[in-house]
């Protein structure tokens, strides 16, 4: 493929916002001066450490270390090629790329054709629904409560009955039935390949950043044998148990909700109508149960580091309704936020309550939420007999696993005492038992624990004879550089440099960073900015982190992210200017300590020491100017 030149590579990073491409997935605010924090989307944390600092282009976890540029970001999250990335980008710019052999952009592959087919197929569905055909799809969202309006909100479509009509339309647009048989968008049989969704109606399945990945589709006629609802099969890049539908519709209102709330629906009609109803923080599954991938995709949108947020699950009060609600409660723990149950009166989902009672009845919902601790526990001690003591005593045993899993020292007693007068016993009674479940609890942990601390190191083999000892490269960052002596003004000095260089008088830096450091981790990132000669282009600090000689290269990183002690920009200017005098400063002190001690070894008269005197008359003056500048 051809490679795109590197000016356009350049040119389309400095027109994108980072953190609006991180922001569509990972719900960021303020971190200090020029710095924004959020849940790292590349592993599981419960507090913020993913840092990201759009003046310069870069994001960094100070959790997993994870760190790199737009495209980074992109190729990681997305599994893209450098390629489609910076492709990605520059249509979104509106940016034309430019190729080395002064070609055409070339036809792209992999991922971002799927994204494209994907994309088609919408359009095609979405068509279809205005067609005579699809009278029978529109009936079904007429009486669901739903008018053109609403449809064309959510994109919903209208999948002919015939076997291949989306097949031609796309491929007249030149996509290959290979590949719209890796999208999901085909099947093939004994009569050759044909559309997967035929005679449905047809929901877009997007992702958090808007773009379809795949379909949701209802069969509307008794002659169609299969299942009620067919969805895209597992793609590369649809993954039903990463994806949400309707959150990339309710992310924004979700991360700016006081409390931040979500309200897990079962299905799409469920969504729609949530939607319409004024609940527009409503999500649903994909055909699978609400698991731990839903948790972390949904607690880095809202930004999970409190526990003001609020997650509402909605269930049918039947018995697989409430099987349902047991499964997400096994996932709870994983969540900051207070998590709820709301089950409308009479069993009605959402969709079927705004037909029945209006958009004011959905919206009410809402308020009639439980706990859901208090909802698990109701259902746990539901099957028993209260009325006798085996009854209440087997409610207790049954119950009291529940009550202790609650980590929260003040709320655990709480439901102590609301569990004791469900079952009408004596809270001494209750919480002695509780307690028993909590030391077994414990004991489960602990010797997990024990388990775990005897494997074998990273990268040891089972088995493998063992290899002589080596003594290991000190991994130094920021939480274990010293405290004290030159560490905190090399420290600050490198991190006003990172992150406000292109500021700075640049004579100024560079003579600053030419000052050799006294710790050596530090000073070989140091080295690394020195040797940068244009300061003024964007980038350039990346390519300083990356020119840091390893093991060090990782704490220039988060000296690039950290937050510089300052107020605002103006404040973090003038305070990189002040450290790079000082740095300035102390190295004439050591010239001039270093030549005071010279001059004591040769004799007064001589050429050596009149030399070195009028260099130390020179480091007194200019020493001077810079302490009073």
């Amino acid at each position: 493929m051809p490679r795109i030149l590197q000016a356009d590579v350049d040119e389309v990073k400095s027109r994108t916002n980072i953190a609006d491409i991180v922001g569509e997935r990972v719900s960021l605010k303020s971190a200090g001066v020029g710095s924004m924090k959020g849940l790292c989307p590349f592993h599981d944390e419960k507090s913020p450490s993913f840092h990201v600092r759009p003046q310069v282009g870069y994001y960094h976890c100070f959790g997993c270390g994870a760190s790199g540029d737009v495209y980074s970001f992109l190729r990681e999250m997305d599994h893209v090629s450098f390629t489609e990335a910076v492709e990605r980008l520059a249509a979104r710019v509106g940016y034309t790329l430019h190729y080395e052999d002064g070609g055409p952009a070339p036809e792209t592959s992999g991922r971002s054709r799927l994204y494209a087919a994907n994309t088609a197929a919408a359009e095609f569905f979405r068509g279809q629904l205005l067609s005579p055909e699809a009278e029978s799809a529109r009936a079904f969202l007429g009486q669901r409560g739903f008018d053109a309006g609403a449809a064309a909100h959510f994109g919903v479509g209208y999948a002919p009955r015939g076997w291949d009509g989306m097949l031609k339309a796309l491929s007249a647009q030149g996509f290959t039935r290979d590949e719209l048989t890796a999208a999901g968008l085909v099947s093939a049989g004994q009569r050759g390949v044909y559309d997967r969704f035929r005679g449905r109606v047809v929901w877009p399945i997007r992702d958090v950043t808007g773009q379809t990945i795949g379909f949701g589709a209802r069969k509307l006629y008794d002659d169609d044998q299969g299942p009620k609802y067919l969805n895209t099969p597992e793609t590369p890049i649809y993954k039903k148990a990463q994806v949400l539908y309707g959150l990339d519709l309710a992310k924004r209102d979700i991360s700016r909700g006081d409390p931040k709330r979500v309200v897990v629906v079962e299905g799409y009609t469920d969504v729609m109508a949530c939607h319409l109803a004024g609940v527009t923080t409503a999500i649903a599954t994909c055909g699978t149960a609400f698991g731990a991938e839903h948790i972390k995709l949904l607690r880095r949108v809202m930004g999970d580091d409190s526990a003001a947020g609020e997650v509402v699950f909605t269930f049918d009060g039947d018995e697989a309704g409430q099987k349902a609600a047991l499964r997400a409660f096994t996932e709870d723990d994983r969540f900051n936020a207070q998590t709820f149950v709301a089950v409308a009166p009479d069993g009605l989902d959402p969709c079927d309550l705004r037909l029945q009672r209006g958009d004011q009845a959905v919206r009410g919902l809402m308020s009639a939420k439980v706990p859901m601790f208090e909802f698990v526990i109701d259902r746990k001690i539901a099957s028993f007999d209260l009325g006798t003591a085996e009854g209440r005593v087997g409610a207790l045993r049954a119950a009291a696993p529940i009550v202790a899993e609650i980590r929260d020292v003040l709320l655990r007693p709480e439901y102590e005492r609301i569990l004791a007068r469900r079952l009408g016993m004596d809270p001494t009674d209750v919480h002695a038992e509780v307690r028993r479940h909590e030391r077994q609890r414990r004991q489960g942990g602990s010797g997990a624990h024990e388990q775990r601390s005897t494997a074998p190191a990273a990268g040891a083999r089972p088995g493998a004879p063992d290899a002589p000892a080596s003594v290991p490269v000190p991994v130094m960052t920021l939480a274990t550089l010293p405290r004290t002596g030159d560490a905190p003004l090399e420290r600050d000095a490198l991190m006003g440099a990172l992150q406000y260089g292109h500021q700075l008088d640049a004579e100024l830096l560079q003579r600053a960073m030419t000052m050799p450091f006294a710790v050596p981790a530090l000073d070989a990132v140091r080295e690394a900015i020195a040797q940068i000669s244009d300061r003024q282009r964007p980038g350039w600090a990346l390519q300083a982190v990356d020119a840091v000689r390893e093991p060090y290269r990782g704490l220039g990183g988060e000296l690039l992210m950290a937050a510089f002690p300052a107020r605002d920009e103006q404040g973090a200017r003038a305070s990189a200017t002040d450290l790079c005098r000082r740095l300035i400063v102390r190295g004439l002190e050591r010239e001039k300590h270093e030549l005071l001690g010279a001059i004591q070894r040769l004799p007064a008269d001589s050429d050596g020491a009149r030399s070195i005197a009028r260099r130390i008359v020179e480091i007194d003056a200019e020493r001077q100017r810079f302490i009073e500048n």
